[in-house]
């Protein structure tokens, strides 16, 4: 008998408001301020959609001993446990998630960014784009990619250039150094002063917060021009 069906109605009780405040909890300060059941009770909100997880997580605890127990289940083991089979899928998908994660973030070779062919990789994300736009590429201290993508949009003239922006995402990924690109798509790839003098800021506020700028790469009519390798970085 499974104790644990979701009622398609939902409860109105003291319990209100509080899936927002413990998903609140999760997005400001992450999973280490959680005790393990309110943790799992966070988990369990995506597959009990109303009723309170609370009890069920407390459950689950006492029978199975800590978080990585339960979810080192078998699934029949969760089933005849009280749990519902799409309850008990989805805790045996976590771990497998989590061991997808990891492989792909320490063993995808294909992050590993290769600087001997890297305009080519980079001319590609401009394809089709008809009007300014500036690329950021953010890697670790191994040059594996943390993150690659459009930053800014302008006007087929200009772009406005976030630097602040960019400094936030390379916190926020913990980034060790990056690569910035934009394209002239009116004309041709070289260097405005105007791209200098960004270039020099972004490098001089990266450098505030540990954050190499390795080059800075232009793009026009399928050409990729390095200001690194033009003499253009001297700092």
């Amino acid at each position: 008998m499974v104790f644990w069906e979701v009622s398609r109605v939902p409860e109105k009780n003291v319990h209100s408001g509080h899936r927002e405040r413990v998903k609140r909890k999760y997005l400001d300060h992450g999973l280490d301020v959680f005790e393990p059941h309110e943790a799992l009770e966070l988990m369990l909100f995506y597959v009990v959609p109303y009723k309170d997880t609370n009890a069920l997580a407390h459950m689950l605890l006492s029978k199975f001993g800590s978080i990585s127990a339960i979810l080192d289940a078998p699934f029949d083991v969760l089933t005849e446990a009280g749990l519902t089979e799409n309850q008990a899928t989805f805790l045996k998908l976590l771990p497998d998630c989590a061991r997808l994660y990891i492989s792909d973030k320490h063993d995808n070779a294909d992050k590993i960014i290769n600087f001997s062919t890297i305009a080519s990789y980079i001319t590609s994300k401009f394809i089709g784009r008809v009007e300014e736009n500036m690329l950021l590429l953010l890697m670790d201290t191994k040059q594996k990619e943390l993150f690659c993508g459009i930053i800014s949009k302008g006007n087929i003239n200009s772009t406005a250039i976030p630097v602040r922006k960019i400094v936030d995402l390379s916190m926020r990924y913990d980034a060790t150094c990056a690569v910035i690109a934009h394209n002239h798509p009116s004309g041709f790839a070289i260097p405005s002063q105007e791209d200098l003098v960004t270039t020099k800021n972004i490098h001089d506020a990266l450098s505030l917060v540990g954050v190499n700028l390795l080059d800075h790469y232009i793009v026009a009519d399928g050409e990729c021009v390095s200001l690194l390798q033009s003499g253009f970085m001297k700092y």
